[in-house]
Order: structure tokens, then C-alpha cells, then sequence
């Protein structure tokens, strides 16, 4: 018997490098971060970081984004190590694309695209499929005369799910045709979605909002004792999930949606509109926060600020820091690293919980709760106040049940 073979069929991880073009009052610090970011990004789509280029311009290039010089340093860089891709922590034009591309005869891959393939491999739904799709085609519409030459040498990988990999012949009639077609399937979920709320009319609706990967669909299942998808990646959810809990025998719905994040593309937020619904017409938002996270204050803002693009900033918000076990090991190592440092009495250590609690509190005007889905640390009084807030909705909508 002759022997057995074996054959690899699993595919290569495909290689990246980043590049970022701060603005020179940009901090490196945050410069870091944001490429701290793009890089569990990248690994979210699944690819590997090799190196990371940063240039500080007061305006990024009209024709190639970075410099001539930078350009250079990237091409012996992706030349040398055999890189598959650059990704870019910026949108890029279509003529961007082409003149880098013509350069370095790698796949380039802006901000907008790498996250509207991590949609692509986080649909589950019919319709959140749709939603994606139509994302894409809306995005690749611009850009057809320089990337299906592009892409007909590629092979699959980032940036190539969904229109991209399968209609290299596509004209802009033909999108457009797919656009409108997926418009009317988008529609028809609408309605359905409609209806549906519509028979859920009446009850009180609470819906988790905050930055992706904050630990929201955690939360959501500590809630409502339900399985939702929940994983330590970005976007691990991108479908609305809608469960019905009851806390001391008031019945309210609480929905987790879609993640937000800086530089969310707009086109996405436009497809995703039934989904972002159930935020529009919640009575309460609890707006969850990763603590432990070093901009958490700007991931704050970055949520307020989506809040306010899709008309729901005036909704009356729980604020609730997650993920505190994380924070307070961290502080704990500050305190460590600073009785051994003695400097010109500045302190780095993050301030502690009551501060915090203290702080927020007075600039929310309302109780600001901490606590640790994973280790279910203070979610006692995360009930206890959800628990107030929907009686007093409930209550204010149906007075006879008192």
C-alpha cells in the first residue's frame, strides 16, 4: 500500500503593512493608538501586521497620499518582505489608489474598505447581507475604471468579498442596476422591520449602544440570559439582536446594535439604517464604555457624535463603564511602576473608580455605574437602575398599572 499524501488547504495569511498621515497637531501617542486600532482591524479581517508607516504632513498628498520619499521607503519595505497589502488609515481617492497602486503593484486598501470587509465576514442575516452589498457596490461605484484591472490579478483576501471578487467585468450600469435592486430588498426588511416593531408597540425599548468592542453583546447576554454572538474582536456584531427581559415583573426590550467606530463610512451608516432603527426609536440608550481602554473619553465622543448624525442625541442615556477589572489591574501596575520613580511630582497613574464616578456623575447629571460583564462584578445595580429607569417609562406610558 503505497503511502498516504497530504495536501495544504489551508490558505496563507496574507501580509499588511499600515501607513497614517497625521496632522502635525496630531500627539504621537495618539497616532499609536489609532494605528493600535487599524491593526486589530486588520487582524479582525484576518491579516498580519508587518510594520507600520507614519508621516506627518499638513495635508496628506493629492496624488499619492504620502510623499515621494515615504513612497519610496514603503515600496523597498512591501518589495523586500513580499507584502500582500498596504492599508491605509485614511479614505483614499480613486486616483490615489491608481498612482499608489501603479507604484508599489500591491492591493491598497483604505480605512473604508477593510471595515466594510470586516461587515462582509460578520453578516449573518439575509438582510444584513443586503445592507453590506449595497454598502460595497456604493463604495466600488466611483472607483470602477482603476480597480477592476486591479482587481482581476487578485486571488481573494481583504478587500475582495462580496461584488468585488465575482463582477470584474461590471460596468457603472450594471452597479447601478445592483444598487437599486438591493434598495428594494432593503426596503421590503424595512417593512417587515416595521411591522414587527409596530406589534412590540408599547412595550418599553432599551438598546445597547457604544464603541465597538466595548463588550456590549456580553452584557446583552448577562441581561437576557440569551446566547447573542460575543467575541474579543471588532464588529463581532453587526446584526440588531432583540431580546424581551423582564426585571421585577416589568417586561421591556432590550436590543445590541452595531458598534460604532472613528471614521465609521458613512456610506455603512446609510445601509444600515433599519438596523440603526432600533436605536431611533428606543426609550432608553445605555451607552456602554470600555473603561481600561486609554481613549475611552474619545470613544465617548465618537459614539455622542453618531448618536447625533442619526437623530438620537436627545435620548435619555445610562451611562456604564465595562471591562473595570481591566482598569483596575491597570491602575494597579501604575501605582507599582511609580513608588519606584520618583519625577517632578506629576502622576501617570489613571485615577481611581470614585473619582471617576464622581467626575462623570456630575457631568451626566445622573448615576454613572461600573462594573465587569465578564466577571459580573456590580451588575446588581446595573439591574437595580435599569430596573428604575423602565419602570418610570412604563409607568409614565400605562399610569393606571401602578
Amino acid at each position: 500500500m503505497g503511502k498516504q499524501k497530504y495536501y495544504e488547504t489551508a490558505k496563507p495569511q496574507e501580509t499588511a503593512v499600515l501607513v497614517a498621515v497625521p496632522g502635525y497637531k496630531q500627539t504621537d501617542e495618539q497616532t499609536n493608538e489609532y494605528l493600535d486600532e487599524l491593526a486589530f482591524l486588520t487582524e479582525t479581517a484576518g491579516a498580519v501586521t508587518m510594520k507600520r508607516f507614519v508621516q506627518k504632513l499638513d495635508k496628506p498628498d493629492r496624488a499619492t497620499f504620502v510623499g515621494s520619499g515615504k513612497l519610496e521607503e514603503i515600496k523597498a519595505y512591501v518589495k523586500e518582505h513580499n507584502v500582500d497589502m498596504v492599508i491605509f488609515d485614511d479614505d483614499l481617492t480613486p486616483s490615489q489608489v491608481r498612482n499608489i497602486e501603479r507604484e508599489l503593484q500591491v492591493k491598497i486598501v483604505d480605512r473604508s474598505l477593510l471595515i466594510l470587509d470586516i461587515f462582509a465576514l460578520r453578516a449573518k442575516t439575509a438582510q444584513a447581507h443586503a445592507q453590506v452589498e449595497m454598502a460595497q457596490y456604493q463604495y466600488l461605484l466611483p472607483r470602477l475604471t482603476n480597480l477592476w484591472t486591479h482587481l482581476s490579478k487578485q486571488k481573494g483576501g481583504i478587500g475582495m468579498k462580496g461584488p468585488g471578487e465575482t463582477e470584474i467585468e461590471t460596468d457603472r450600469r450594471i452597479v447601478r442596476d445592483k444598487i437599486s435592486l438591493l434598495r428594494e430588498r432593503l426596503e421590503k426588511f424595512e417593512k417587515q422591520n416595521f411591522e414587527q416593531r409596530k406589534s412590540r408597540a408599547g412595550m418599553v425599548r432599551v438598546a445597547l449602544v457604544g464603541y465597538t468592542n466595548v463588550g456590549k453583546s456580553t452584557l446583552m447576554n448577562l441581561l437576557s440570559k440569551s446566547d447573542v454572538f460575543a467575541e474579543n474582536k471588532l464588529f463581532a456584531t453587526v446584526d440588531a439582536t432583540v431580546r424581551k427581559v423582564v426585571l421585577d415583573n416589568i417586561p421591556f426590550l432590550l436590543s445590541d446594535t452595531v458598534g460604532f467606530i472613528r471614521k465609521l463610512p458613512t456610506k455603512l451608516i446609510e445601509a444600515f439604517k433599519s438596523t440603526l432603527d432600533e436605536i431611533r426609536e428606543a426609550d432608553l440608550l445605555v451607552h456602554v464604555v470600555d473603561v481600561s481602554h486609554p481613549s475611552f473619553e474619545d470613544h465617548i465622543a465618537v459614539v455622542n457624535n453618531t448618536l447625533l448624525d442619526i437623530n438620537s442625541a436627545d435620548k435619555p442615556v445610562l451611562l456604564v463603564f465595562n471591562k473595570i477589572d481591566q482598569y483596575l489591574e491597570q491602575r494597579e501596575q501604575e501605582l507599582a511602576e511609580e513608588a519606584g520613580i520618583n519625577e517632578d511630582g506629576h502622576s501617570n497613574v489613571r485615577p481611581s473608580i470614585d473619582d471617576l464616578k464622581a467626575t462623570y456623575m456630575a457631568k451626566v447629571h445622573a448615576p454613572a455605574l461600573f462594573i465587569s460583564a465578564t466577571n459580573r462584578i456590580n451588575i446588581d445595580e446595573l439591574r437595580a437602575e435599569l430596573q428604575r429607569r423602565v419602570a418610570e417609562i412604563h409607568f409614565e406610558r400605562y399610569p393606571n398599572n401602578v
